[in-house]
């Protein structure tokens, strides 16, 4: 890969300098940006290897060289919103923003009526309104990354009008130079000259008109007719350390809940029971400040509780209930464990995202082995049933993957923006990532490690979990208060499902019966009969509930609650 690169360049890499590597990312930087397709390649690929490096510096300035050179689409989604019956087709342009390598992206479109084609610095998209609702993606995939754009819109039942329609007028009206022809789109392609740079206005079809509406981020199409519709409202941003309501009274002393028993000293730990339609409260813990990210161990013995308002993993002994506290490098966020549970891998990042990393910790001795460097912002990290660690990068609209001992970068799946998380099937077949920001879930393929297809699903997908079969999964949507529920060999989607308020997680029962979401906004956990989306009772837990897991033996789930610096034990089988 190194042979497209300047002569010299590709020996800057590795000097032991590191100001020499940095002026290298400045040189790789501006290849990665430029017109000759082989160079940008070679040169976004050897910035992938300096994002790792050693040196914050350069690391950090390699981070920021890919981010700047990668594919993004503005504004990120559209809405056609409700339209009358009879709307001709309707057309939307959204700009294609990052290097030249952008426009040679290959493009895939699913959704009933909906067509799309790559022109110059554009994605040209149209639909025709048919019976149904269109909830489709356009989808872009190339060697500067990945983008998803979710389209939008549904038939009104009857023709808009009074305000609506007015409304409508006045948007027209008001488009002036915006409104330009658009030639129809030839079928699905993958094209575009890679030397174009952006360009300026958008472009719409003779009939119709595109308005970006200011602050939102969408473009709303509409036709030259007398309808409208009403903008959406802008989308919500997420919080640092975020409220919870009332607090629930305390559970301590209550049942104790030691998980062990009978498990013995076995690594993983076979469904024995049936999961519970009402789980109940068996008691709580009391760990570090504001807990967010849990794991429990293969045997069921041990709870791992990242902190992240200060610098230590609490590692809860839950046969006695004792904890040890674990002082770390930066403050952790999210924790996995090893599938012979041998290592503990924690997230970590600062409030201004420095520190950025993954502490491998020797699970019997609790030190730290490694401290990896990761993209900005690592979040809730998962290790895949061949044993990789699979690290979302919520910064960097990609997912990290380390080897099986999970120390050593082994290879890179582009995302939409922002992974929140990932989950497996139970073949290591399929991963699938909720992208919070572009309101999708993306399943990769794991045997290539590249994205399959991104499924669009409700507002602000924070987390989800795979059944033990594999063939479901649900999705905690956050800001739609609801669980979507994908089926994970179709890649179809049923929902949204209400449950409680700001959906943060989701996890399953160890006998797929029941799944679960944690409700950050009401503090409580919501029990789903996952064949159906119905809720079959809701758990009072603590305040400002974040994550769950639930043991391997499947007999109880552990929820931290940032708010209550602690976590409460619910019994699930």
């Amino acid at each position: 890969m190194t042979d497209h690169l300047p002569p010299g360049l590709a020996g800057r890499l590795g000097d032991p300098d590191r100001d020499v590597r940095l002026a290298a990312v400045a040189d790789l930087r501006e290849l990665a940006g430029g017109a000759d397709r082989d160079a940008a390649v070679a040169a976004r690929a050897a910035l992938v290897r300096l994002a790792t490096d050693d040196s914050r510096q350069v690391g950090e300035a390699a981070g920021a060289a890919l981010a700047a050179t990668s594919i993004a689409l503005d504004p990120p989604r559209v809405d056609f919103g409700a339209v009358p019956p009879g709307t001709p087709r309707l057309a939307a342009a959204v700009r294609i923003h990052g290097s030249p390598m952008a426009l040679a992206s290959g493009l895939r479109v699913t959704g009933t009526g909906l067509r799309a084609r790559i022109a110059g610095d554009q994605l040209q998209v149209q639909w025709l309104p048919g019976a149904g609702p269109l909830t489709g993606m356009v989808s872009l995939d190339g060697p500067a990354g990945a983008a998803d754009l979710p389209v939008t819109g549904h038939v009104a039942a009857v023709p808009l009008a009074g305000a609506a329609a007015e409304a409508r007028r006045s948007a027209v009206a008001g488009l002036g130079s915006l409104q330009s022809s658009l030639p129809p789109p030839d079928p699905v392609r993958a094209a575009g000259p890679a030397g174009r740079r952006r360009g300026v206005g958008l472009v719409v079809a003779a009939a119709t008109a595109v308005v970006v509406l200011a602050g939102t981020g969408i473009a709303a199409a509409v036709t030259s007719r007398d309808e409208a519709r009403p903008a959406p409202a802008p989308a919500a941003r997420d919080g640092a350390k975020r409220a919870g309501a009332a607090p629930a009274a305390s559970r301590d002393g209550a049942e104790r809940a030691g998980s062990a028993g009978d498990a013995g000293a076995r690594t993983s730990v076979a469904p024995r029971l049936t999961s519970l339609d009402e789980p109940t409260v068996a008691g709580t813990i009391r760990v570090g400040d504001e807990p967010e990210g849990v794991a429990v161990s293969p045997d069921s013995r041990t709870l791992y509780v990242a902190n992240q308002s200060e610098r230590v993993l609490s590692v809860v002994d839950l046969a006695s209930r004792a904890v040890r506290s674990v002082p770390l490098r930066n403050t952790p966020r999210f924790v996995a464990v090893s599938r012979d549970g041998a290592r503990v891998f924690v997230s970590m990042y600062e409030d201004d995202l420095s520190g950025s990393g993954v502490a491998v910790l020797d699970a019997r001795r609790l030190i730290a082995l490694q401290y990896l460097r990761t993209g900005v912002q690592p979040y809730a990290l998962s290790v895949a049933p061949d044993g990789r660690l699979w690290v979302p990068i919520h910064g960097g609209r990609n997912v990290e993957i380390y080897a099986a001992d999970g120390r050593t970068l082994a290879g890179r799946v582009f995302v939409p923006q922002n992974p929140h998380a990932v989950a497996f099937d139970a073949d290591g077949q399929r991963a699938f990532t909720p992208d919070h920001e572009s309101s999708t879930v993306s399943a990769i393929d794991m045997r290539t490690d590249r994205r399959i297809r991104s499924i669009p699903v409700s507002a602000a997908p924070h987390s989800l979990a795979v059944s033990p079969d594999g063939r479901t999964v649900v999705v905690a949507c956050f800001r739609a208060n609801a669980v979507d529920v994908v089926d994970a060999v179709t890649l179809r989607r049923r929902g949204p499902f209400p449950v409680g308020t700001k959906p943060q997680a989701a996890a399953f029962a160890t006998d797929g019966g029941h799944a679960y979401a944690v409700n950050e906004g009401s503090n409580s956990v919501s029990v789903l009969d996952p064949r159906t989306g119905r809720v079959t009772a809701t758990v009072p837990v603590g305040r400002s509930p974040r994550t769950m897991a639930v043991a391997p033996d499947g007999r109880f789930a552990y929820v931290s609650n940032g708010d209550d610096d602690t976590v409460t034990i619910v019994r699930v089988g």
